[in-house]
């Protein structure tokens, strides 16, 4: 959604999409406006409790099975295995997606790893389907005043024209650009903490023959899966970003992760919308 400064100033309601690498502040700042008459409205949580929860919890019993003492618990149903994710704490959703490689490490074999990877496609797209009936339960259900999106890193991937459509009728996106010095510490932190992620498949497919070829690696299943992750990373970082910019650019706007940082306050916020708003009217 497109505003001048002026029908920004008179929107009685604004709804915001962050868009954004995980690590940019989305969540930092979603957090702050909750405390401030803004619902928050985390697309990951909802991902985890609504759309991927009875295959997060199967893979877990199915990790459970293997252990004789709980298996034998969960077939007599002494015992039930439920998940506990909050909008802070999204491990299950990690979890359930994984990484590509040895299974002696940990990993997962490449049918599936892609077969988890189309469920949170999927789920992807109606957790951002469902952002417009959100809207409206904060407002006459909850009673919050304003609303803000904050979409997974991995929302510039969806390649659905329509549902880009339906959050911009519905919400203004904010793009959350990273400075140069923001994307190194980014990239650093994804080689310390390397953490499972949603790729398109095909992006997957040529990155993972190229990875394959460099190490000279015959089978994914000899993949080291955290050296997978972290050499994959920053290419990975690289192709969204000209995604989420086409977004920004089509549907809303720019703000750096500099000018986030000096964002403390509601006002403070909205003032650099504002500004987004002047700068590219």
């Amino acid at each position: 959604m497109k505003l001048t400064v002026e029908q920004f100033e008179n929107w009685e309601h604004i709804s915001i999409t962050l868009l954004g690498m995980s690590g940019v502040g989305k969540t930092r700042l979603s957090n702050m406006l909750r405390n401030r008459d803004w619902f928050h409205y985390s697309g990951d949580y909802r991902i985890g409790t609504r759309y991927l929860d009875e295959p997060i919890l199967d893979n877990i019993k199915q990790q459970a099975m293997q252990v004789p003492f709980l298996r034998d618990l969960l077939r007599s149903d002494s015992i039930y295995i439920r998940n506990n994710i909050t909008v802070d704490n999204l491990n299950p959703v990690s979890s359930f997606l994984g990484k590509l490689g040895n299974p002696e490490q940990g990993g997962l074999a490449i049918e599936e790893f892609k077969r988890r990877q189309a469920l949170h496609h999927e789920a992807e797209l109606a957790a951002m389907r469902d952002v417009p009936s959100f809207i409206h339960k904060a407002q006459q259900l909850y009673g919050y005043r304003h609303f803000i999106n904050d979409a997974g890193g991995s929302v510039c991937e969806l390649d659905d024209n329509s549902v880009l459509e339906l959050l911009a009728e519905h919400t203004m996106f904010v793009y959350i650009q990273a400075t140069e010095q923001d994307e190194h510490e980014l990239i650093k932190r994804a080689e310390r903490f390397p953490k499972p992620l949603y790729y398109r498949d095909a992006f997957l497919s040529e990155q993972l023959n190229i990875y394959l070829e460099e190490k000279g690696i015959p089978y994914v299943a000899q993949i080291e899966p955290d050296d997978f992750v972290r050499w994959i990373f920053p290419r990975l970082f690289n192709s969204r970003i000209p995604r989420y910019k086409a977004i920004a650019d089509k549907y809303g706007y720019t703000i750096s992760t500099e000018q986030l940082t000096n964002v403390n306050s509601e006002k403070d916020f909205i003032e650099l919308l504002k500004q987004a708003i002047a700068e590219q009217q």
